[in-house]
């Protein structure tokens, strides 16, 4: 009655080692969740914005270790979150992907502003080669993404390419991951590993000022039009959650499976309960959540224990992207909720 299923959704920690698998039509839905198909929009000028780096660079990855022998000056960005990453790093991409379908330059409000001028925009699931050759980049990041062969290889023959890494198809690359990649492609490890360090901080404050999180248990999930699903842990919003302190939904643990995501029956909607339960909307709305019978009969939901995002809202968007910059803006928008569902 339930069953793994590719999610791309990005995940993280040591269980983002898993391999996803599973139904592409309900996948599709719970990554993008309205994400860009590769629309046109302004582009890159006639070079980016970059800071200055230390080469040759070599980053490893699933495909092998690659080298960038100079400075970038024409960054694409594709996989998710990789183009806020370059942002962080002072790094404006002439390309990027926009995988939530946020308009303008692509990215969520904790990035807005970041541009001097807006990226051409590229397809997510279907990057368009030929837009992507326009550009002229030398240097292409897809640190986290399908991690198709032949979608590296087609890159990679346009310029040099930093997919995903060991263990990372199907969007499997945590934020720290694709930070350290993304910086040291970049030729900035050093200023990598000060944003890695101060965004533990940032967590470590968050777990001394909620002592409360410590071993609660925990149910992240959505509601998407295949019906409910259970992120398990491997994804970036457990991650996040278990970086808090809490413990995720054992119910869910126990399912199985190489995905990272399970589809729950209708009949099992119950076991979702936990002390906390966060939920999101793909595909229908957070009233279909609140008003669905099931739902609103678990233990969790009746005592009012439970978040549910706003269909594309940002706190919900910032929970699901896990860059650099989503998180920490993650961790000012929705521990406040979290912890306020708790008191109830």
């Amino acid at each position: 009655m339930l069953k793994r299923s590719i999610s791309l959704r990005s995940p993280s920690a040591p269980a983002r080692r898993r391999v996803a698998v599973g139904a592409l039509a309900t996948a599709a839905a719970l990554v993008v969740a309205g994400c860009s198909s590769g629309s046109d929009s302004s582009g890159g000028g006639d070079t980016g914005s970059v800071a200055k780096g230390n080469f040759p660079a070599k980053v490893s990855t699933k495909f092998g270790e690659v080298t960038v022998k100079e400075q970038p000056k024409r960054v694409v960005a594709l996989g998710w979150g990789d183009a806020e990453t370059a942002l962080a790093l002072g790094v404006q991409p002439v390309g990027a992907s926009d995988w939530l379908a946020f308009g303008g330059d692509g990215v969520g409000p904790w990035a807005k502003g970041m541009y001097d001028k807006s990226p051409k925009k590229i397809g997510t699931l279907e990057p368009e080669y030929e837009k992507i050759a326009a550009l002229q980049p030398d240097l292409i990041l897809d640190t986290k993404s399908s991690g198709d062969q032949k979608r590296y290889d087609t890159l990679s023959k346009i310029a040099p390419t930093v997919g995903v890494p060991k263990g990372g198809d199907q969007y499997l690359t945590d934020w720290q991951d694709q930070t350290e990649m993304v910086a040291d492609a970049l030729g900035l490890h050093d200023k990598g590993q000060q944003l890695i360090a101060k965004t533990k901080d940032k967590f470590a404050a968050a777990v001394e000022a909620h002592p409360e999180f410590k071993n609660k248990t925990v149910t992240s999930g959505s509601l998407s039009g295949e019906g409910f699903n259970a992120y398990v842990e491997g994804s970036g919003r457990v991650d996040f959650l278990e970086r808090l302190g809490f413990k995720n939904n054992p119910w869910v643990e126990k399912q199985g499976g190489k995905g990272f995501f399970v589809s729950v029956a209708r009949e099992n909607v119950g076991d979702l309960d936990a002390d906390l339960m966060i939920m999101e909307p793909i595909e229908t709305s957070a009233a279909e959540i609140k008003n669905d019978a099931l739902y609103k009969k678990i233990p969790a939901v009746q005592a009012g224990h439970d978040v549910v995002f706003g269909l594309k809202s940002a706190s919900a968007n910032a929970f699901a992207t896990d860059s650099i910059l989503s998180v920490n803006y993650a961790l000012d928008k929705v521990v406040p909720q979290f912890a306020e569902a708790l008191k109830k």
